[in-house]
C-alpha cells in the first residue's frame, strides 16, 4: 500500500489544482483554463508539466514556510528594542523611530517600530485602549451665563426655496432658544448680524460656546502670528468669552435643538406658507416663544447673567471685519482688488510704510483707520468696467470700446479669496478665487496676443454682418429708366 502524504493548500491553490488536472486529463483546453485562472496559456502549460512531474505538490507555492527577503534582521530588531526599552520606553512609535535614526543610525519604518513596541508591551494600539468616558456636564446656574451657538445647513423651506443656514443660540442653563437667524451660509458677517440682534434683545452674555469652525477658530496664524478671528476679536472687545468644543456632543443642547427645529420649524413654516429668508426671520420670534413655553427648563438661579452695553461700547464699531494694510509711498492702500488713494496731507504722509486698518462693515461700507481716526480716501477700482452707452458715439472710439468690452468678458472679475464672505448680502458662495473661472483669465494674465485675437474676431464679425452696398445715384437712375422703359400691361378685371 502506497504511503499517503499530507499537503497543505489554500482554497485558491485547490481550485487551480482542479482546473490544471482537467487540462492534464484532456477535459479542458489550455486557453480556456488560462481565461479562468487569469493566466497566460504558456503559464498554464508550465503548471501542467509541473503537475505531471511532481504531482499536486508542484502546484503549492514554493515560498511557503520560508523567510521573506525583506524580513527584519532579528539582531537589528533586538538591538532597536533594547535601545527603546532603555531610553525611549515612554516615547510614541513615531518619535522613537526618529530618535533611533538621529541618535543611533538605525533606520526603521515607524510601523515596524510600532509593531516591535506593541509586541514588547511598550505601546497599546488605539483599538485596544479603553474608550474615553465623556461624563455629562452639569448645566450652568444662571440664564445667559453660557450660550451655545451653531449653524444648521438644511432645506428649511423644503422644495419651495434653496437650502440655507439657520444660526441657533441656545441657553445652557434653561435650553431656551435665545436667537434664530436665517442666512445663506455660516460666515463672520452672518454671526455679526445674529449676535447684534441677540445683544440688542437680551444684552451681553457671559460666554459663547461654539464648534471649531473657521469663524471662531483660526488654525493658521496670520502674518503677525495672531490666531484670533474677527469674531473672537469682536467678542473680546465686548468682554464676552468664547470657547470651542472638542466634539459635537460637548454642545449637545444646540445639536439636539437642530433636530427638533428641522422637524417642527420646517412644518410650521410650510403651514404658514413661508418661503423666503426675510419672512422666516420675521416669524422666528413667535416660534421661539412657543418653543420655549414647551421645552425650556427653569434655571437653578433666578439671576440673569446678561449685561447691558456700556456707553463706550458701540456695536457698529465693534462688529466689523478688520484687515491690516501697509501704506505705500504713493499714499495708496489695496484691499480686495480695490486701490484706495489717500489725500496728500502732512498727517497722511506720516503713515507711509506704516500699517493701518481697513474696516469693512456688514452693510458693505469700507473705512480706512489709523490712530482711531477715519482717513479720507478715493476709490480706484482695478476691475472697473466700461459702459459704452454712456460714451458719446464716435466713428473710431466705438470700435475701441467694443474691444475693451470683449476683453472684460474674458476677465475674471471675482474678488480675492482672502476677503470676507458676503453671502449675507446675497453674494455668491465662497469658492477658491485664487484660480480663475473656467474660460476666463485673471487681469494680469491677459496678454497682447489676447488683445490681437479679440481685434481679429471683431473684425471678422463686422465683415460678416456688413449689409450689401446701396446703389449710387447713377445706378439708381439707370434702374429707374429701365423700369420706365418696360411695357406695362393693363390689369384685367373680371366683371362677370
Amino acid at each position: 500500500m502506497a504511503a499517503t502524504e499530507r499537503i497543505t493548500m489554500t482554497m485558491r491553490e485547490l481550485d487551480r489544482f482542479k482546473i490544471i488536472q482537467d487540462v492534464a486529463d484532456g477535459k479542458l483546453k489550455p486557453w480556456r483554463a488560462a481565461e479562468r485562472l487569469e493566466l497566460t496559456s504558456r503559464q498554464v502549460r508550465r503548471l501542467v508539466a509541473r503537475l505531471r512531474e511532481h504531482g499536486p505538490v508542484g502546484l503549492v507555492s514554493g515560498h511557503r514556510s520560508k523567510p521573506g527577503n525583506r524580513r527584519l534582521d532579528p539582531g537589528a530588531a533586538d538591538r532597536a528594542l533594547s535601545i527603546i526599552r532603555d531610553r525611549y520606553a515612554d516615547f510614541g512609535p513615531t518619535l522613537a523611530c526618529e530618535k533611533l535614526w538621529e541618535c543611533h543610525g538605525i533606520r526603521l519604518a515607524k510601523e515596524t517600530v510600532r509593531k516591535l513596541m506593541t509586541e514588547a508591551g511598550l505601546w497599546i494600539p488605539r483599538r485596544q485602549r479603553p474608550p474615553k468616558v465623556y461624563q455629562p456636564r452639569a448645566r450652568r446656574a444662571c440664564l445667559g451665563e453660557l450660550i451655545q451657538i451653531d449653524g444648521s445647513d438644511h432645506r428649511w423651506f423644503e422644495e419651495r426655496a434653496p437650502a440655507c443656514t439657520l444660526l441657533v443660540y441656545v441657553d445652557d442653563a434653561t435650553s431656551r432658544l435665545m436667537m434664530l437667524h436665517f442666512t445663506q451660509t455660516e460666515s463672520t458677517f452672518s454671526y455679526f448680524e445674529a449676535t447684534r440682534a441677540y445683544i440688542e434683545r437680551h444684552g451681553k452674555p457671559g460666554a459663547f460656546y461654539s464648534d471649531k469652525a473657521s469663524v471662531f477658530r483660526n488654525v493658521k496664524p496670520g502674518k503677525t502670528g495672531n490666531r484670533v478671528t474677527p469674531f473672537g476679536r469682536a467678542m473680546y472687545e465686548l468682554n464676552i468669552d468664547t470657547f470651542c468644543a472638542n466634539s459635537s456632543s460637548a454642545k449637545g443642547r444646540v445639536e439636539r435643538a437642530h433636530l427638533t427645529l428641522q422637524d417642527r420649524l420646517v412644518k410650521e413654516m410650510r403651514l404658514r406658507g413661508i418661503n423666503t429668508v426675510a419672512d422666516a426671520n420675521a416669524y422666528a420670534p413667535s416660534f421661539m416663544a412657543a418653543y420655549n413655553t414647551r421645552f425650556a427648563k427653569p434655571p437653578k438661579s433666578d439671576f440673569n447673567a446678561h449685561r447691558p452695553l456700556r456707553p463706550d461700547e458701540s456695536l457698529d464699531v465693534v462688529l466689523t471685519w478688520r484687515e491690516p494694510r501697509k501704506v505705500t509711498k504713493s499714499l495708496t492702500v489695496q484691499y480686495d482688488r480695490v486701490m484706495y488713494l489717500l489725500d496728500d496731507t502732512p498727517e497722511n504722509r506720516k503713515l507711509i510704510d506704516r500699517q493701518i486698518e481697513v474696516w469693512e462693515y456688514p452693510d458693505g461700507r469700507i473705512e480706512l483707520r489709523a490712530d482711531d481716526r477715519v482717513l479720507r480716501c478715493r476709490q480706484y477700482d482695478r476691475l472697473a468696467e466700461i459702459d459704452q452707452g454712456a460714451v458719446v458715439e464716435h466713428k473710431r472710439l466705438s470700435h475701441v470700446l467694443q474691444v475693451a468690452q470683449a476683453l472684460q468678458a474674458q476677465r475674471d472679475n471675482r474678488r480675492i479669496g482672502k476677503a470676507p464672505s458676503r453671502t449675507h448680502r446675497g453674494d455668491s458662495t465662497r469658492t477658491n478665487r485664487n484660480e480663475a473661472e473656467p474660460g476666463k483669465k485673471k487681469q494680469r494674465k491677459i496678454t497682447q496676443a489676447d488683445v490681437e485675437h479679440v481685434i481679429v474676431d471683431l473684425a471678422q464679425r463686422r465683415q460678416t454682418a456688413k449689409p450689401a452696398d446701396k446703389p449710387g445715384r447713377r445706378s439708381a437712375k439707370a434702374e429707374e429708366a429701365s423700369a420706365i422703359a418696360l411695357p406695362v400691361q393693363a390689369p384685367t378685371f373680371d366683371t362677370a
